[in-house]
Protein backbone atom coordinates (compact mmCIF):
# COMPACT_ATOMS: atom_id res chain seq x y z
CA UNK A 1 0.00 0.00 0.00
CA UNK A 2 1.48 3.37 -0.86
CA UNK A 3 1.36 6.36 0.77
CA UNK A 4 0.71 9.55 -1.25
CA UNK A 5 2.90 12.83 0.74
CA UNK A 6 0.47 15.28 -0.47
CA UNK A 7 2.00 19.19 0.05
CA UNK A 8 -0.56 21.62 1.38
CA UNK A 9 0.16 25.18 0.34
CA UNK A 10 1.00 27.42 2.89
CA UNK A 11 -1.75 30.16 3.26
CA UNK A 12 0.01 33.79 2.68
CA UNK A 13 -0.20 36.69 5.14
CA UNK A 14 -2.66 39.09 4.63
CA UNK A 15 -1.25 42.19 3.57
CA UNK A 16 -2.39 43.94 6.79
CA UNK A 17 -0.03 41.50 8.93
CA UNK A 18 3.03 42.41 7.09
CA UNK A 19 2.61 45.54 7.16
CA UNK A 20 2.00 45.37 10.97
CA UNK A 21 4.90 43.45 11.72
CA UNK A 22 7.38 45.29 9.67
CA UNK A 23 9.98 47.20 11.68
CA UNK A 24 8.85 51.33 11.15
CA UNK A 25 11.58 53.21 10.79
CA UNK A 26 10.64 56.85 12.37
CA UNK A 27 14.57 58.49 11.01
CA UNK A 28 15.74 58.11 7.70
CA UNK A 29 18.23 55.32 7.53
CA UNK A 30 21.38 54.42 9.26
CA UNK A 31 23.90 56.25 6.44
CA UNK A 32 22.10 59.51 6.50
CA UNK A 33 21.71 59.63 10.32
CA UNK A 34 25.22 58.12 10.96
CA UNK A 35 26.80 61.09 8.31
CA UNK A 36 24.63 63.63 9.95
CA UNK A 37 25.64 62.71 13.14
CA UNK A 38 29.62 62.37 12.16
CA UNK A 39 28.77 65.95 10.79
CA UNK A 40 27.94 67.95 13.76
CA UNK A 41 30.32 66.10 16.25
CA UNK A 42 33.05 67.39 14.08
CA UNK A 43 31.73 70.77 13.76
CA UNK A 44 30.47 71.69 17.16
CA UNK A 45 33.50 69.08 18.78
CA UNK A 46 36.05 68.09 16.99
CA UNK A 47 36.73 71.31 14.82
CA UNK A 48 37.44 73.38 17.62
CA UNK A 49 39.26 70.86 19.83
CA UNK A 50 41.68 70.60 17.36
CA UNK A 51 42.03 74.26 16.41
CA UNK A 52 42.78 74.29 20.23
CA UNK A 53 45.98 71.53 19.73
CA UNK A 54 47.22 72.60 15.80
CA UNK A 55 47.64 76.28 18.10
CA UNK A 56 49.57 74.68 20.82
CA UNK A 57 51.54 73.13 18.10
CA UNK A 58 52.95 76.25 17.04
CA UNK A 59 55.62 76.53 20.02
CA UNK A 60 58.07 74.59 20.68
CA UNK A 61 58.50 71.70 23.27
CA UNK A 62 59.97 73.83 26.21
CA UNK A 63 58.10 77.07 25.35
CA UNK A 64 55.20 74.75 25.95
CA UNK A 65 56.86 73.48 28.44
CA UNK A 66 57.92 76.82 30.62
CA UNK A 67 54.00 77.76 29.28
CA UNK A 68 52.39 75.48 31.82
CA UNK A 69 54.83 75.08 34.34
CA UNK A 70 54.81 78.72 35.41
CA UNK A 71 54.79 79.13 39.06
CA UNK A 72 51.24 80.89 38.31
CA UNK A 73 50.04 78.21 36.56
CA UNK A 74 50.96 75.74 38.90
CA UNK A 75 49.96 77.51 41.80
CA UNK A 76 46.04 77.84 39.67
CA UNK A 77 46.52 73.93 39.07
CA UNK A 78 46.98 73.55 43.06
CA UNK A 79 43.88 75.40 43.57
CA UNK A 80 42.13 74.28 40.91
CA UNK A 81 42.12 70.67 40.99
CA UNK A 82 42.54 70.46 45.26
CA UNK A 83 39.46 72.80 45.69
CA UNK A 84 37.67 70.90 43.34
CA UNK A 85 38.62 67.61 44.76
CA UNK A 86 37.85 68.79 48.21
CA UNK A 87 34.51 69.87 47.00
CA UNK A 88 33.79 66.62 45.49
CA UNK A 89 34.24 64.47 48.59
CA UNK A 90 31.85 67.29 50.57
CA UNK A 91 29.50 66.88 48.15
CA UNK A 92 29.33 63.17 48.35
CA UNK A 93 28.85 62.85 52.09
CA UNK A 94 26.42 66.26 51.94
CA UNK A 95 24.66 65.26 48.27
CA UNK A 96 24.39 61.27 50.12
CA UNK A 97 22.20 63.02 52.98
CA UNK A 98 20.41 64.94 51.14
CA UNK A 99 19.49 61.87 48.79
CA UNK A 100 18.35 59.84 51.74
CA UNK A 101 15.80 62.40 53.14
CA UNK A 102 14.56 63.05 49.98
CA UNK A 103 14.08 59.09 49.46
CA UNK A 104 13.33 57.98 52.96
CA UNK A 105 11.32 61.05 54.28
CA UNK A 106 8.66 62.58 53.94
CA UNK A 107 7.61 65.99 55.41
CA UNK A 108 5.94 69.38 54.50
CA UNK A 109 7.61 71.48 51.85
CA UNK A 110 9.44 67.85 50.07
CA UNK A 111 8.58 69.01 46.94
CA UNK A 112 10.29 72.53 47.22
CA UNK A 113 13.21 70.72 48.98
CA UNK A 114 13.79 68.62 45.84
CA UNK A 115 12.99 71.31 43.12
CA UNK A 116 16.03 73.38 45.25
CA UNK A 117 18.46 70.69 44.52
CA UNK A 118 18.13 71.71 40.47
CA UNK A 119 18.39 75.10 41.29
CA UNK A 120 22.59 75.09 40.51
CA UNK A 121 21.44 73.60 37.27
CA UNK A 122 18.97 76.26 36.48
CA UNK A 123 20.81 79.22 37.89
CA UNK A 124 23.42 81.18 35.65
CA UNK A 125 27.06 80.73 37.07
CA UNK A 126 27.79 84.57 37.46
CA UNK A 127 24.08 84.68 39.58
CA UNK A 128 25.39 82.10 41.73
CA UNK A 129 29.27 83.70 42.11
CA UNK A 130 27.60 87.24 43.13
CA UNK A 131 24.95 85.82 45.64
CA UNK A 132 27.58 83.96 47.09
CA UNK A 133 29.75 87.19 47.29
CA UNK A 134 26.90 89.20 48.97
CA UNK A 135 26.10 86.89 51.53
CA UNK A 136 30.20 85.95 52.34
CA UNK A 137 31.33 89.61 51.99
CA UNK A 138 32.97 91.44 54.82
CA UNK A 139 29.99 93.52 54.54
CA UNK A 140 27.32 90.63 53.68
CA UNK A 141 24.32 88.94 55.43
CA UNK A 142 26.56 86.42 56.45
CA UNK A 143 30.04 87.39 56.39
CA UNK A 144 29.55 90.61 58.66
CA UNK A 145 28.99 88.21 61.83
CA UNK A 146 32.01 86.02 60.89
CA UNK A 147 34.73 88.27 59.91
CA UNK A 148 34.78 89.92 63.58
CA UNK A 149 35.85 86.64 64.73
CA UNK A 150 38.81 86.09 61.66
CA UNK A 151 36.71 83.26 59.95
CA UNK A 152 37.08 84.85 55.98
CA UNK A 153 35.11 83.16 53.54
CA UNK A 154 35.44 85.58 50.55
CA UNK A 155 37.86 86.41 48.46
CA UNK A 156 40.13 83.50 48.94
CA UNK A 157 40.45 79.60 48.56
CA UNK A 158 37.36 79.27 51.02
CA UNK A 159 35.16 80.90 48.75
CA UNK A 160 36.19 79.28 45.50
CA UNK A 161 35.49 76.09 47.99
CA UNK A 162 32.30 77.03 48.63
CA UNK A 163 31.06 77.79 45.02
CA UNK A 164 32.28 74.30 43.87
CA UNK A 165 30.63 72.89 46.91
CA UNK A 166 27.38 74.88 45.58
CA UNK A 167 27.63 74.01 41.65
CA UNK A 168 28.59 70.42 42.39
CA UNK A 169 25.92 69.18 44.93
CA UNK A 170 23.11 68.10 42.27
CA UNK A 171 25.26 65.71 40.44
CA UNK A 172 25.71 63.55 43.76
CA UNK A 173 22.32 64.07 44.82
CA UNK A 174 20.34 63.20 41.42
CA UNK A 175 22.71 60.65 40.74
CA UNK A 176 22.36 58.47 44.42
CA UNK A 177 18.80 59.13 44.48
CA UNK A 178 17.54 56.92 41.66
CA UNK A 179 19.53 53.88 43.34
CA UNK A 180 18.18 54.48 46.94
CA UNK A 181 14.51 54.62 45.43
CA UNK A 182 14.79 51.27 43.61
CA UNK A 183 17.14 49.60 46.62
CA UNK A 184 15.11 46.95 47.98
CA UNK A 185 14.30 47.66 52.09
CA UNK A 186 13.71 43.62 52.85
CA UNK A 187 17.57 43.67 52.96
CA UNK A 188 17.56 46.46 55.69
CA UNK A 189 14.75 45.08 57.71
CA UNK A 190 16.80 40.93 56.90
CA UNK A 191 19.63 42.76 58.36
CA UNK A 192 17.86 44.34 61.17
CA UNK A 193 16.25 40.83 62.01
CA UNK A 194 19.58 39.21 62.24
CA UNK A 195 20.32 41.55 65.01
CA UNK A 196 22.53 43.94 62.86
CA UNK A 197 22.76 47.57 64.18
CA UNK A 198 22.26 50.59 62.40
CA UNK A 199 26.14 50.78 61.28
CA UNK A 200 26.62 47.46 60.20
CA UNK A 201 23.07 48.07 58.29
CA UNK A 202 24.17 50.73 56.20
CA UNK A 203 28.00 49.85 55.60
CA UNK A 204 27.11 45.94 54.77
CA UNK A 205 23.92 46.38 52.91
CA UNK A 206 22.95 49.94 52.02
CA UNK A 207 26.58 51.60 50.75
CA UNK A 208 27.25 48.73 48.61
CA UNK A 209 24.64 48.82 47.03
CA UNK A 210 25.36 52.46 46.04
CA UNK A 211 28.67 52.98 46.22
CA UNK A 212 29.34 52.63 42.04
CA UNK A 213 26.59 55.10 42.19
CA UNK A 214 27.96 57.90 44.70
CA UNK A 215 31.53 57.24 42.77
CA UNK A 216 29.87 58.34 39.45
CA UNK A 217 28.08 61.13 41.43
CA UNK A 218 31.56 62.32 43.06
CA UNK A 219 33.64 61.79 39.35
CA UNK A 220 30.89 64.22 37.75
CA UNK A 221 31.05 66.79 40.46
CA UNK A 222 34.96 67.15 40.20
CA UNK A 223 34.85 67.10 36.87
CA UNK A 224 32.33 70.04 36.75
CA UNK A 225 34.20 72.15 39.46
CA UNK A 226 37.29 71.41 37.61
CA UNK A 227 36.01 73.84 34.21
CA UNK A 228 34.02 76.23 36.70
CA UNK A 229 34.31 79.67 36.23
CA UNK A 230 31.62 82.03 36.33
CA UNK A 231 30.60 81.72 39.99
CA UNK A 232 34.09 81.19 41.48
CA UNK A 233 35.19 84.41 39.55
CA UNK A 234 33.20 86.94 41.59
CA UNK A 235 34.02 85.01 44.75
CA UNK A 236 37.29 84.03 44.81
CA UNK A 237 39.54 87.38 44.76
CA UNK A 238 41.68 86.43 41.97
CA UNK A 239 45.02 87.24 43.55
CA UNK A 240 47.63 85.29 41.62
CA UNK A 241 49.66 82.36 43.24
CA UNK A 242 46.62 82.86 46.19
CA UNK A 243 43.03 82.90 44.72
CA UNK A 244 43.19 82.52 40.80
CA UNK A 245 41.91 79.59 38.90
CA UNK A 246 43.25 78.31 35.85
CA UNK A 247 40.48 79.42 33.45
CA UNK A 248 40.83 82.74 34.36
CA UNK A 249 44.73 81.77 33.67
CA UNK A 250 43.32 81.46 30.02
CA UNK A 251 41.50 84.13 30.15
CA UNK A 252 44.02 86.34 31.11
CA UNK A 253 46.34 85.15 28.57
CA UNK A 254 43.70 85.85 25.75
CA UNK A 255 43.61 89.49 26.95
CA UNK A 256 46.95 89.67 26.67
CA UNK A 257 46.76 88.29 22.80
CA UNK A 258 48.98 85.52 24.08
CA UNK A 259 47.07 82.77 22.54
CA UNK A 260 49.79 80.03 22.05
CA UNK A 261 50.25 80.08 25.52
CA UNK A 262 46.65 80.37 26.57
CA UNK A 263 45.55 76.91 24.01
CA UNK A 264 48.70 75.24 25.83
CA UNK A 265 47.09 75.80 29.37
CA UNK A 266 43.91 74.95 27.74
CA UNK A 267 45.48 71.25 26.41
CA UNK A 268 46.26 70.72 29.94
CA UNK A 269 42.72 71.13 31.02
CA UNK A 270 41.63 69.38 27.74
CA UNK A 271 43.94 66.04 28.85
CA UNK A 272 42.89 66.20 32.77
CA UNK A 273 38.53 66.30 30.89
CA UNK A 274 39.22 63.74 29.06
CA UNK A 275 40.40 61.25 31.78
CA UNK A 276 37.90 62.73 33.66
CA UNK A 277 35.16 61.37 31.15
CA UNK A 278 37.10 57.86 31.13
CA UNK A 279 36.72 57.79 34.95
CA UNK A 280 33.47 58.67 34.95
CA UNK A 281 32.26 55.95 31.74
CA UNK A 282 34.13 53.48 33.42
CA UNK A 283 32.37 53.82 36.72
CA UNK A 284 29.13 54.14 35.12
CA UNK A 285 29.68 51.12 33.24
CA UNK A 286 30.71 49.15 36.50
CA UNK A 287 27.47 50.36 38.39
CA UNK A 288 25.55 48.82 34.97
CA UNK A 289 27.13 45.44 35.41
CA UNK A 290 26.34 45.67 39.27
CA UNK A 291 22.97 46.60 38.83
CA UNK A 292 22.44 43.75 36.38
CA UNK A 293 24.20 40.98 38.33
CA UNK A 294 22.00 41.76 41.45
CA UNK A 295 18.85 41.69 39.29
CA UNK A 296 20.01 38.20 38.59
Amino acid sequence: MSVLAVSLPVPAPAAGEVRRHAPVRVLPGLRITLGFSVFYLCLIVLIPLSALVFKTFTLTWPQFWDAVTAPRVLASYRLTFGASFLAALVNAVLGLLVAWVLVRYSFPGKKIVDAMVDLPFALPTAVAGISLAALLAGNGWIGRYLEPHGIQLAFNPNGVLIALIFIGLPFVVRTVQPVLEDAEKELEEAATCLGATRWQTFTRVIFPAIAPALLTGFAMAFARAVGEYGSVIFIAGNMPMVSEITPLIIISKLEQYDYAGATAVACVMLVASFALLLLINGLQAWQRKRTAGGAL
